[in-house]
């Protein structure tokens, strides 16, 4: 099978992932008045960690050094992307919260570019961002603008660190170690957020539920997909994020959409489907010389 053959069924993939990450960060936001931002990160990323060691079962020997660095530091990441997304979540709606993080994917995009028609795509993308949160810049807590822009920093890094760890772990191995790190550096802050509440069977449940849809299937997703796409087009195809987060909104959380968000959406679609386009017409292997 090509390369190019191969980057089909990647995209499918992110786009899954997207998916069930916004539908989970919606049902975080209905249980912040339980345990909190820093207490549903928690959560999330205990349960991830769990689900992700029972299905992985890692192999611990055999590993470099280096490739442990990889793994410690793509779980800060991961706790760190996390805590900053839902800290700007609790203050912003979830539509302008995803657009402002998504400004971290656009840069790395623009930043790995190579040739005109990729720069204008991801110009295009930026251009629906913009639009997308055009339609609610009145509601912005300036606090709030500050952690999600940390978290788009992350997302950026998050991109690298699990495009390194997957190439130097099989399967799914590195991203439930690097898992586990998230939940033990998160452990703490939840704890001391939420304190008795995370002990109720109910709030254990839904927990899980985030867990599962914000976190083990789209990161395993996302993991398995950047092995076949390159970090660029990755990159632009996480500008859907705003769309996918605009639309869980309105559904479940009734944040309702304006004409210029709708807007942005499709111009964000668009660039997104451009570049993923123009990336599956480059040859599998660049001419030497």
């Amino acid at each position: 099978m090509s390369a190019s053959s191969r980057r089909g069924p990647a995209a499918a993939l992110v786009l899954v992932g997207l998916a069930c990450q916004e539908v989970g960060a919606s049902f975080a936001v209905m249980l912040f008045p339980e345990t909190g931002p820093l207490g549903i990160v928690m959560l999330r990323l205990v349960f991830s960690a769990l689900l992700l060691l029972v299905i992985a079962r890692p192999r611990l020997r055999g590993h470099t050094a280096g490739a442990w660095r990889s793994v410690v530091w793509f779980g800060v990441v991961l706790a760190s992307m996390n805590g900053l997304f839902y800290l700007a979540l609790e203050r912003l709606p979830l539509g302008v919260t995803v657009t402002i993080e998504v400004l971290g994917p656009l840069t790395l995009s623009i930043l790995t570019a190579s040739g005109l028609a990729r720069w204008l795509w991801a110009g295009l993308a930026l251009a629906g961002v913009v639009a997308l949160g055009a339609g609610g810049w009145d509601r912005l807590d300036a606090l709030g603008v500050l952690f999600a822009l940390a978290a788009a920093v992350s997302w950026a890094l998050y991109i690298l660190a699990s495009a390194r760890v997957g190439r130097e772990f099989p399967r799914l191995d590195g991203l439930a170690l690097a898992m586990t790190v998230g939940a033990v550096i998160a452990l703490p802050f939840g704890i001391t957020q939420a304190g008795g509440v995370l002990l109720r069977p109910e709030i254990l449940a839904l927990g899980a539920a985030v867990a599962l849809l914000s976190s083990t299937v789209p990161y395993a997703l996302e993991l398995i997909a950047l092995r076949r796409l390159p970090a660029s087009a990755f990159a632009i195809m996480m500008s859907l994020g705003p769309a996918t987060a605009s639309l869980a909104g309105f559904l479940l959380l009734g944040q309702h959409l304006s004409w210029l968000e709708i807007a942005g959406i499709a111009l964000v679609i668009g660039a997104s489907i451009g570049a993923v386009t123009a990336v599956s017409r480059r040859p599998a292997i660049e001419p030497v010389g």
